[in-house]
This record gives structure tokens, C-alpha cells and sequence, in this order.
């Protein structure tokens, strides 16, 4: 896809904007979106993503339980500080992820939902991972119908998730 503000290198910052049940799409490329200062596209009071992710991250505690001060979380490789980092939004180095990893699954639930990535599958080559996943769901379900005593539709999802295990064992 290519940028919609150049019209000449391809996009990499996708943003959909949802108000008032109308959708709208934005595609920029890093030069354009670095140009528009990280502001969102078609948004009249300047909100910045950097802004989402500082006050998604802003919740450092300046005090411990008995009252006294504590030093900020650091990362000792490159000297990023969390603050720093809700501030900016991104890390300084690759070792930030360990030391800003009590603070990350958290976060990661609050923006995802749940810390397990779970992406897209390609159409052509994601055969398998996408009838595991499905395999995944079905026996969530079949849980949850065993547990509501409806023995007719697990036998159901049963022979669904056997079907399935069958296709995958055949490819």
C-alpha cells in the first residue's frame, strides 16, 4: 500500500478512525508521518500516538508502600528510564525489554487484551496454524457446553475438532 500523503513510498503507519460509527482509513509512510510531528491524521486537537502511549504508561509510582521515594525503573545498558520511555514511545535498546518486563504484561493486556501475539495467517502457506487455531476455539467451546451439561452440541464440537485434527494430519 502506498503512502496517501506522498503518494510515492509505500505506508507503514496504518490508522483507522472510528467516530460516530464512521470509518477512516490513514496510510502514511515513517518520512510522512514524521513530518506530521506523529499527529493522527484528521485530528483537530493535535492528539499525538506518542501522547496515547504516555498516559497508557503513566502510572509509575513515585513512592513505595512505606512512603519512601523510590529510584525510577532503568534500564542499566542504555540509560532509558520508564518515564522516558511512556514519553517517547519506544525503547532505547533491546535489553529494555528485560528491564521493563514486570511492567510490559500489563500494559500489553491493557492496549491487546492479552499478552499472547497472535497476528494474522497467510491465506497460502497458513493452513495448519489457521486449523489450530480453530481446533483452539472449538475445544474452549467444547469446554464450556460440557460445563453447561449440553452433551449433544459437545459431541458436535467434538467430531468437529476430530475432523479438523484429520485434515492436519493429511496435509
Amino acid at each position: 500500500m502506498i503512502c496517501q500523503e506522498c503518494g510515492k513510498r509505500p505506508a507503514s503507519l496504518h490508522f483507522t478512525k472510528i467516530v460516530n460509527g464512521e470509518k477512516t482509513e490513514f496510510h502514511l509512510c515513517e518520512v510522512c508521518a514524521r513530518e506530521k510531528g506523529d499527529k493522527i491524521p484528521g485530528s483537530s486537537n493535535g492528539f499525538s500516538i506518542h501522547n496515547l502511549l504516555s498516559g497508557l504508561l503513566d502510572y509509575e509510582p513515585s513512592a513505595n508502600s512505606f512512603g519512601a521515594a523510590q529510584k525510577p525503573l532503568r534500564c542499566e545498558t542504555c540509560g532509558l528510564t520508564y518515564a522516558q520511555f511512556g514519553k517517547i514511545g519506544r525503547f532505547g535498546c533491546s535489553d529494555c525489554y528485560e528491564y521493563f518486563s514486570s511492567r510490559l504484561d500489563p500494559l500489553f493486556r491493557r492496549i491487546h487484551g492479552t499478552t499472547a501475539h497472535q497476528g494474522k495467517v497467510p491465506a497460502r502457506s497458513g493452513g495448519k496454524i489457521k486449523y489450530r487455531r480453530e481446533i483452539d476455539q472449538l475445544k474452549q467451546q467444547l469446554q464450556q457446553t460440557i460445563q453447561m451439561e449440553e452433551f449433544e452440541a459437545a459431541a458436535k464440537l467434538r467430531d468437529q475438532i476430530r475432523e479438523l485434527e484429520r485434515k492436519i494430519s493429511g496435509m
